[in-house]
């Protein structure tokens, strides 16, 4: 058994609702993922095809998903929540700095974004982000292999839910995409 197949059965075995013990024994799970020998064939593959994004494991049961992704160094996420569903990154190799954001509104309704801070993640560690929390990311040492755990396929919520907010930046803040004049979404 490899350690990839360790990973999902770990999860399988202490799956359940979002709790305190659920994300911190699948990021005890991730943890031990990312001590995986560079020699692992699935490893070595993942390392050499160097994708964007790629599926690693779907449950069919429990729905949760674990992705890998390859990042450029200098590659920016702008900041955005993942709506309902929890996210634990996890990076391999490379270092990715994440920001934390709070949201605010003003007495006029517009809502924009402070800073709280940021966190660099390097390779070895995980950050994780609850149902609500924004963040964006920036891989500063690359090019970067990061898993990201989703405990819901985000591309499914997306497109169905609608409730994930991503952000652009207007007027040298970060407002949500949807409170913006329909021309600059364009760009």
């Amino acid at each position: 058994m490899n350690s990839l197949s360790r990973f999902v059965e770990g999860v399988q075995s202490i799956w359940g609702p979002l709790s305190s013990e659920v994300v911190a024994g699948c990021q005890q799970q991730l943890d031990e993922l990312l001590k995986t020998p560079v020699t692992e064939p699935w490893l070595a593959d993942l390392r050499q095809q160097a994708l964007a994004q790629q599926e690693m494991y779907r449950d069919p049961v429990n729905g949760f998903v674990l992705l890998a992704h390859t990042e450029p160094e200098g590659l920016y996420r702008p900041p955005h929540d993942h709506g309902r569903g929890w996210v634990i990154y996890a990076v391999q190799h490379g270092e990715i700095e994440m920001g934390t954001y709070a949201k605010v509104q003003a007495p006029d309704g517009q809502v924009k974004l402070v800073k709280r801070g940021s966190t660099r993640v390097s390779a070895g560690q995980t950050q994780v982000y609850l149902p609500g929390d924004i963040h964006d990311t920036h891989c500063i040492c690359g090019p970067a292999l990061l898993f990201r755990f989703t405990e819901r396929d985000l591309k499914k919520e997306d497109k169905e839910a609608r409730k994930l907010t991503r952000y652009i930046e207007q007027d040298s803040d970060w407002v949500p995409a949807n409170q913006c004049a329909p021309e600059l979404l364009k760009s």
